[in-house]
């Protein structure tokens, strides 16, 4: 049986970055914490549990005085910046470059724009920790729009700019893009910022033709990646055998039977230690059924 792992799985550029300046920081011997998990992969964060880093979340934050706070790739609004000096707080600041000039962007276009006939919209997904950090721009004045569905929230008779998640899908925003112009009562009121990551977006065409050439697909992510869900949709519309592993645990061997090609990939936040894992788990099986 061939075993594959897609080489341009794992890591992107930014969450590289916060687990090296982690690890880094670790290797001090202090207290660190971690406002939110550093990526959206369980085992991964528990990998770096075991080695000290603290995962906490907003209130907890709130609590801390004078420690040292990472704050992980997706970013945060500004309020996160002013509790850390109000409290003595430390912050080691990983977020990605990306995020950060898209942050500054849209801060711009809101602190440019008359909010009484500018409407700020990001499209992304609400709640999600990039998304917050980006309304935190706005002062939360910013509509989120999460699919086609959501475009209701806007009054299309005013001034509308729109920006996007940085790990969202080109077609889709090309089609809000698309259906904004439709409605919109003066096209001259619309300006849109094609804001996603391109080593993220880029990864797409390369992942499905990793997958087209395998007969059963492992695709491993984090349940909560929402990287992690835009690649496997786009995976499963080429390839129908594919299966999400986000725990080694949940890898059923009954899916080798018959099969003389598997496939091993992931998201932007899977790490590749975690795909050679499940690799080596695949080949333990097969040698010991040979025995």
């Amino acid at each position: 049986m061939e075993i594959e792992i897609d080489s341009d799985s794992g890591f992107c550029f930014g969450v590289t970055t916060a687990i090296n300046k982690a690890e880094e920081e670790l290797l001090k011997e202090e207290p660190l914490y971690c406002l939110g998990d550093i990526v959206h992969n369980s085992m991964e964060v528990n990998r770096l549990s075991k080695k000290g880093l603290k995962t906490i979340d907003h209130n907890q934050f709130f609590q801390l005085r004078n420690e040292k706070v990472l704050l992980r790739a997706h970013g945060e609004p500004p309020s996160t910046y002013e509790i850390a000096k109000e409290n003595g707080i430390e912050i080691i600041d990983a977020t990605c470059p990306v995020v950060l000039n898209l942050q500054k962007n849209i801060k711009k276009a809101y602190l440019s724009s008359n909010t009484e006939d500018t409407q700020i919209v990001i499209y992304g997904k609400i709640g999600h920790a990039e998304v917050n950090g980006l309304v935190g721009q706005t002062e939360g004045h910013a509509i989120v729009i999460e699919s086609l569905d959501d475009l209701n929230k806007i009054d299309f008779t005013k001034k509308i700019k729109l920006f996007s998640q940085t790990t969202k899908s080109i077609g889709n925003f090309d089609q809000i893009v698309e259906k904004i112009k439709e409605n919109i009562t003066d096209c001259k009121n619309f300006e849109f910022n094609d804001t996603i990551c391109r080593q993220v977006a880029n990864r797409i065409p390369k992942i499905i033709n990793f997958v087209s050439k395998h007969e059963l697909v492992f695709f491993v992510s984090g349940k909560k990646s929402s990287n992690g869900k835009v690649l496997l949709d786009e995976c499963s519309k080429i390839n129908s055998n594919i299966h999400l592993i986000s725990d080694l645990e949940e890898l059923d061997f009954s899916l080798l039977e018959g099969v003389n090609t598997v496939g091993i990939c992931g998201a932007t936040s899977t790490p590749k230690w975690l795909m050679e894992e499940l690799k080596s788990k695949i080949e333990r099986y097969l040698q010991n059924k040979k025995a």
